[in-house]
């Protein structure tokens, strides 16, 4: 027994080292372009309520690594791909995307990748909303790699970070983890300023970025980048009228957190190289299974928000594919 449980940790271990070097790679504190006068990042992105389903579902995750099929090492295509397939099947008013999309954004091949294998999304118009991974910045120099993912996303041009207004009563902020969040920063402003100008209708708020705030590797993984925004939102949650969940991905596997009344997902279970986690007390996730390709559907009725983390069970196996409901948890809108 505990021989095994020293194998387990030696292989999180060097699990780990490979995935904080990756982590390093690229510079994580960009310097940013101005926004475009054309596409303000004051005004957000808006869906109006008469375009969205009865009931309101919408679907995270990230971390796909988008690239030639031939790539097995550091991403898997038999889940990428069934996740790209599944996701479509659940037929979102909205689709956040934690980033990481590309395996390399200097390779425009990777976001052809991209186009090719997310062609079931465009038959449905799927509203994607994807965030800047650490990825995204790979093997190019900053303005390249932006021109490379304003390609893909021609809608965000201009835009690092911005909001989504999905209906009257959620409202979404896709931030840029690879630019400051502190206290000061351009983003952090901006956020401030959109939380404190939130409609009264607003009910739920959804925070999209790459590098989580709250993980279960804690320090090896948590950036002080990501941390300010934790200390941010604990001193915000009490008082605002709105729920506050906040999705990340970059460890590519599942975790789920609470502290002072805000929600913390990790979902980088998209179909990069799986990344073990050893599960602290404060994980409210406690499913033994790895790897954890998946997804995380939210269905939004009246005063409550769904959440569902739905595991793809046989990732190694070809078509039809099992699926699983792996946890569940729900959150209730605040007494107006």
């Amino acid at each position: 027994m505990i021989q095994k449980t020293l194998t387990s940790l030696a292989c999180f271990l060097f699990a780990l080292s490979l995935h904080v070097c990756a982590a390093h790679a690229v510079q994580p504190d960009l310097a940013v372009p101005p926004i475009t006068p054309a596409t303000p990042a004051a005004d957000p992105l808006s869906v109006p309520d008469a375009a969205l389903g009865n009931p309101l579902v919408f679907v995270v995750y990230g971390d796909m690594r988008f690239t030639a099929p031939s790539e097995t090492v550091a991403a898997a295509p038999g889940p990428r791909q069934a996740l790209v397939e599944k996701v479509a099947s659940e037929h979102p008013d909205a689709l956040f995307l934690t980033g990481d999309v590309p395996w390399h954004g200097g390779d425009p091949a990777d976001y052809r990748v991209f186009d090719e294998e997310t062609a079931p999304w465009r038959e449905q118009h799927l509203r994607l909303y994807p965030v800047l991974g650490n990825h995204e910045f790979s093997k190019c120099e900053v303005a390249d790699c932006l021109e490379n993912w304003w390609q893909a996303f021609p809608e965000l041009r201009g835009r690092r970070w911005y909001s989504v207004a999905v209906g009257t009563e959620l409202r979404a902020f896709a931030l840029d983890s690879n630019s400051s969040l502190l206290p000061g920063s351009e983003q952090r402003q901006w956020l401030e300023g959109q939380i404190e100008a939130l409609p009264g209708d607003v009910r739920f708020v959804v925070i999209t970025l790459h590098h989580p705030p709250v993980a279960d590797q804690g320090l090896l993984i948590v950036r002080s980048n990501e941390r300010t925004l934790v200390r941010y939102l604990k001193s915000i949650a009490g008082r605002s009228p709105a729920r506050f969940i906040v999705c990340a991905g970059h460890v590519h596997n599942y975790e789920r957190f609470e502290r002072d009344k805000v929600v913390y997902l990790v979902s980088g279970g998209g179909g990069a190289r799986p990344f073990p986690a050893l599960r602290g007390r404060a994980d409210r996730y406690r499913h033994p299974g790895f790897p954890n390709f998946h997804y995380i559907r939210f269905e939004l009725q009246g005063e409550h928000l769904a959440a569902e983390m739905v595991r793809l069970e046989d990732y190694d196996k070809p078509s039809p594919h099992v699926w699983a409901t792996k946890d569940r948890f729900e959150l209730s809108a605040k007494t107006r």
